[in-house]
């Protein structure tokens, strides 16, 4: 308690005004104030203040202060009892014991409950509408990051975790502020998969992958600081370029589109043409070699028959020759129109009639 000289009296002492306010002033003379006190205390206890009473009253205090240690842990928490502020072990739900105040305590810490934490936005209270719902403000320190194709994705998510009931007293003990680290550790995680991701495929295909490896990683690094954090779930918001550049990102994800749509029609146009080609390039090479067996068979045995023809020319050149010429008088001569004058006829012959013109049938439409 607090005291102060009046500087006046010179070994008068009044209080000065303490941590529970103004104390009320004493009497001047100390001894005098602590018999009242005395007598007081023997109107309350009759008989009187004996060494018995005493012990009686100490012992009492050392009982109630002693019943103060009991405390219930609810069902969704647990307690971390500690002696002289070391750490001694914890408690389930239920009516527990722990030695009290100043000696013991216990810290109850909720460790089914859900906690949610926003990265790159934030609910702020309009303070000239305080009736309204909050509104999402955007975050952009939090919320832009690098691309590994080196563009900017404004990314906003919400991470679920709770406090490990295997290990709470990491939680409770081995980090200063689990919020805001667990914050912290959201946001550099979900910037170094960002960096290591293209734009195009974050935006589409990759962002239910994204998810987990977030998650994955945070629950590491989580690990690793002993912080008794455990990651639920990670679940991203948006996902989409700066404001600023959305129009002109727009067009170049539409000209990306044509590309790939006249890319797929090429491809299908040779798909349906190349296959064509080929088949038409097997059958000129089917009749090619077709008409060169067929050559090479028609050389070879014309050979075989000259050859043969030979072979009888030298046993009868005379017979043979008047047989080739036979033979090619009948090829040339076999399908050509003739007209057959007896020699003994032949000087009542005109020399330039034209015999075959008149030997020859007269066609329908000469007969109509």
């Amino acid at each position: 308690m607090p005291w102060n000289s009046d500087g006046k009296n010179g070994g008068s002492w009044k209080p000065g005004p303490g941590p529970w306010g103004q104390m009320p002033n004493p009497p001047a003379d100390f001894e005098e104030w602590l018999r009242g006190i005395q007598s007081k205390l023997r109107q309350f206890l009759p008989g009187g203040l004996g060494g018995r009473t005493l012990l009686a009253v100490a012992l009492l205090g050392v009982l109630l202060w002693l019943l103060s240690g009991f405390y219930i842990i609810e069902p969704n928490e647990v307690g971390l009892n500690m002696i002289f502020g070391r750490y001694t072990g914890k408690t389930s739900s239920g009516l527990n014991y722990n030695l009290p105040f100043p000696i013991g305590s216990v810290k109850k810490l909720q460790v089914t409950d859900r906690n949610v934490i926003d990265v790159g936005f934030a609910y702020r209270q309009d303070m000239r509408n305080p009736d309204e719902q909050p509104a999402e403000a955007d975050v952009p320190e939090e919320s832009l990051m690098l691309t590994g194709d080196q563009n900017i994705a404004d990314v906003k998510f919400v991470v679920i975790w709770q406090i490990d009931p295997v290990h709470p007293e990491d939680y409770a003990f081995n980090i200063a502020n689990p919020p805001e680290t667990v914050k912290a550790v959201a946001e550099s995680a979900m910037r170094e998969v960002i960096g290591h991701s293209l734009i195009q495929k974050i935006l589409t295909a990759e962002r239910k992958v994204i998810e987990p490896e977030v998650q994955a990683l945070m629950q590491k690094i989580l690990d690793s600081y002993h912080a008794g954090v455990l990651v639920l779930q990670v679940q991203l918001q948006s996902v989409e370029p700066p404001e600023q550049v959305i129009e002109a990102f727009r067009d170049v994800t539409a000209a990306q589109q044509d590309r790939d749509r006249m890319r797929n029609e090429a491809e299908a146009y040779a798909n349906n043409v190349v296959p064509v080609a080929r088949g038409q390039a097997a059958a000129i090479l089917q009749q090619a070699e077709a008409y060169r067996l067929q050559t090479v068979a028609e050389a070879t045995g014309q050979a075989s028959r000259f050859d043969q023809i030979y072979a009888q020319y030298k046993n009868a050149p005379a017979v043979t020759r008047e047989r080739i010429y036979l033979e090619t008088m009948e090829k040339v001569f076999g399908g050509a129109d003739k007209v057959i004058v007896d020699g003994a006829g032949a000087q009542g012959v005109l020399p330039y009639l034209p015999l075959p013109e008149l030997n020859a049938k007269p066609s329908e439409g000469d007969q109509k």
